[in-house]
């Protein structure tokens, strides 16, 4: 089952043989997590990427006051990692924690490269992979530029509406850019327009 829905994903991304998919099945290595366990401290080198079979994971960093910044929150069917760090491998910036019991299909560089090397078109599941990532963050961006207190929140409710049930409002209010406190009171405002 655990295979199963990585297999999908990436036969979405491409069309591969049975023979394909047992050799991209026989590198990946299940990892199975438990809430709050760093998977990735600033400072270590990234050795995984990461497919999320079930649960949630985030990636932050500590800012100069000692704040946690959050960048992402994956869920299931998304990937996670930090990609500079992996693959330049130079130490990282970042912390990737569980925010729930989660289970990992992972792959290390080395077996990446062998992957690549025995499978050449799963080059394209990791571009598509990179370029949903790099898609997410732009709009992420564009709308943390671009938008309101009050838009930036409703955007994330409507582009995460899982993530939003699944996620304690301090760290939804840290990847917004605002307090919790701040948080609050934007969606007391939004609340008092339904009424």
């Amino acid at each position: 089952m655990m295979f199963a829905v990585i297999n999908d994903y990436v036969n979405r991304c491409g069309s591969f043989t049975p023979e394909d998919i047992a050799i991209f099945n026989s590198l990946l290595k299940p990892k199975s997590v438990k809430r709050k366990q760093l998977l990735l401290r600033q400072g270590e080198i990234c050795d995984f990427e990461a497919y999320i079979v079930k649960g949630c994971i985030r990636n932050y960093y500590i800012d100069e006051s000692g704040s946690e910044v959050i960048l992402q929150f994956a869920v299931e069917d998304w990937w996670v990692s930090d990609i500079g760090s992996f693959h330049e491998q130079k130490p990282s910036q970042l912390y990737i924690e569980a925010m729930e019991d989660s289970e990992l299909l992972t792959l290390n560089p080395a077996r990446k490269e062998e992957l690549l090397a025995r499978v050449p078109q799963f080059e394209r599941v990791f571009r598509l992979m990179v370029q949903r990532h790099l898609s997410a963050l732009e709009h992420r961006l564009i709308h943390t530029i671009a938008q309101t207190a009050e838009e930036r929140y409703l955007e994330f409710i409507r582009q995460y509406p899982k993530i939003a049930l699944r996620v304690p409002q301090h760290y939804i209010a840290s990847y917004l850019g605002m307090t919790p406190e701040f948080l609050s009171k934007v969606r007391k405002r939004l609340a008092t327009r339904k009424d």
